[in-house]
């Protein structure tokens, strides 16, 4: 066998071979994403002369918990070519327009905050002004109440005041995909999953391939040649997609890429999950994520059109599982008479990711390229991204894969790193003094390096694009706003003084945000009605 060392890329015909045969093993969201996004750009753009061909075992059921979307699933969605209405009614979709966080800074019942989806109106430098000349010192947690500073979602939009009123983010004549409110969304991810399949292979031409994967064999450049299943042979590819899982079997198990764990980071390491059925088929639907913090962790609540997805992760070090249970059966007593009769799921977490995520002919997308925790949706999200950015790059041939390769991993490794820099935020800022889990959250060695120095910055500063290296980041500045001022982080007034006219412009932005508000709250319908009239009627077609 020559080794990698003695060939040639610029005269080896093997490097010269036109990349034609995409091979994904592995079903659920990750596969049937990747897919279709794949399969969706190369019918745009080209010929027939490729294909693309996803493997899935028939003995492998899907893990299921991430039910939340970002705002970019609307893209992904209309870009394969399918239906808002179709995916809302076959997926038991509901419109998410952020996240509630409960109790994750002082832990009282009236401590929460907001995470919405809109982006705050007008310029930052405005807006963030005159919050904070309004603000400083500011109380974490403060509502709108006996002339008390309103919390910084509600200075700067109107999607607070939506979901607290369990109103939708459009109307029925809205078209598809469209929005009044910006939003994202909450699906039944094992329909989703079936949907996605039915779509990819009767309109996007996928080949489905329904079998296990008994052997992987290696070309003699240590590329992945083919896949031998059971009842089908071998699978050919030139390129080949690890969608597998948490097993990964070709990243992790066959190429041994190591993987890094942020346990030091991020402490949950388990979920219990459960499917918590309404009290009537009109019961009403939340419209955003209700996140609520817990002695070691928190829950999750998902409100689908059919029932409620809810589960607690939490972080075995701190508690027993029993004691989780425990925990989130006295969540749901209020909501639920007979708890004892619903069925609890435990799904382990091993947070982390891949060193690297694209080795040789070989890309991890999805769990088997790491999973950090459910926390703001972020795993469908680094789905999405990662199949776009390897169907917007797909090398034309070998030779030009390790360019895109090199490309590819760093800029996720990047875009991992960042993730958890924004989900430690969410649990460093916390004040709570319950529990040791919380404590151990503030402690400065628990902290990433590159988390305290933006910190630092925005002591004196809000935060902005400008302060982070990518023009395209996973979660904007504005994100970064929501979480550090709702949590009570407080920026120091400017050092020059804020100039009036800035300081005007911000409270007009500002007035005009509450008159959003009362238009919007007054007009827009509830979740339920929104989905029933799109279930009835169905939504404009764009």
């Amino acid at each position: 066998m020559t080794s990698d060392i003695e060939k040639n890329p610029i005269t080896d015909l093997k490097y010269e071979k036109n990349i034609s045969k995409i091979v994904i093993l592995g079903g659920g969201t990750a596969g049937w994403i990747t897919a279709g996004t794949l399969a969706a750009k190369l019918n745009k753009q080209h010929d027939k002369n490729y294909s693309v061909t996803l493997i899935e075992s028939a003995n492998v059921p899907p893990i299921g918990v991430g039910e939340g979307t970002w705002p970019t699933m609307r893209r992904t969605l209309k870009n394969m070519g399918i239906r808002e209405t179709d995916f809302i009614k076959q997926c038991y979709v509901s419109f998410k327009q952020g996240a509630k966080f409960s109790k994750w800074v002082t832990g009282t019942n009236d401590d929460y905050y907001y995470h919405p989806l809109m982006l705050p109106e007008g310029e930052v430098a405005d807006t963030t002004a005159h919050w904070i000349s309004l603000s400083f010192p500011y109380q974490p947690s403060q509502q709108v109440k006996n002339n008390a500073t309103p919390s910084f979602s509600m200075c700067v939009s109107p999607q607070e005041a939506i979901c607290e009123a369990g109103l939708a983010p459009k109307f029925i004549t809205t078209a598809e995909y469209d929005a009044v409110a910006n939003y994202a969304y909450h699906l039944d991810a094992g329909a989703f999953s079936t949907f996605l399949q039915k779509h990819c292979t009767e309109q996007l031409r996928v080949n489905h391939v329904l079998d296990d994967v008994i052997g992987i064999h290696n070309d003699n450049y240590g590329d992945i040649h083919s896949l031998t299943t059971t009842n089908n042979g071998d699978v050919c590819g030139d390129l080949f997609i690890d969608c597998s899982g948490f097993k990964s079997l070709l990243i992790g198990e066959h190429y041994q890429v190591p993987f890094k764990c942020c346990k030091d980071v991020l402490f949950v390491d388990n979920a219990i999950a459960v499917q918590v059925p309404y009290e009537n088929v009109q019961s009403p639907i939340a419209s955003h994520t209700i996140s609520t913090a817990q002695s070691a962790g928190w829950i999750w609540d998902i409100g689908l059109t059919h029932r409620r997805g809810v589960g607690h992760v939490y972080s075995s070090q701190y508690i027993t599982e029993q004691q989780a249970i425990k925990e989130l059966k006295t969540y749901l007593t209020d909501s639920v008479e007979n708890v004892d009769e619903l069925q609890f799921r435990k799904i382990p977490i091993n947070p982390g990711h891949r060193e690297k995520f694209w080795h040789k002919n070989c890309v991890a997308i999805g769990l088997s390229a790491g999973f950090l925790e459910p926390l703001e949706a972020s795993a469908l999200l680094l789905v999405e991204i990662s199949a776009n950015m390897i169907a917007q790059q797909l090398p034309a041939n070998r030779g030009s894969m390790d360019i895109v390769a090199r490309r590819f991993n760093e800029t996720f490794l990047y875009r991992w790193n960042r993730i958890i820099d924004f989900l430690k935020l969410h649990y460093m800022l916390n004040q709570r003094n319950d529990s040791q889990f919380w404590i151990d959250n503030r402690n400065p060695d628990s902290i990433p390096d590159s988390l305290k120095r933006l910190l630092e910055l925005w002591r004196y500063q809000a935060p902005s694009d400008d302060d982070f290296v990518h023009a395209t980041e996973v979660f904007p500045a504005a994100s970064y706003q929501y979480i550090l001022y709702g949590m009570g982080f407080k920026t120091e007034p400017s050092h020059l003084g804020y100039s009036a006219a800035s300081l005007q412009r911000g409270k007009q932005i500002s007035n005009g945000v509450y008159e959003q508000q009362k238009h919007l709250t007054r007009s827009l319908p509830s979740q339920r009605e929104l989905i029933n009239l799109i279930n009835q009627y169905g939504l404009q077609k764009i």
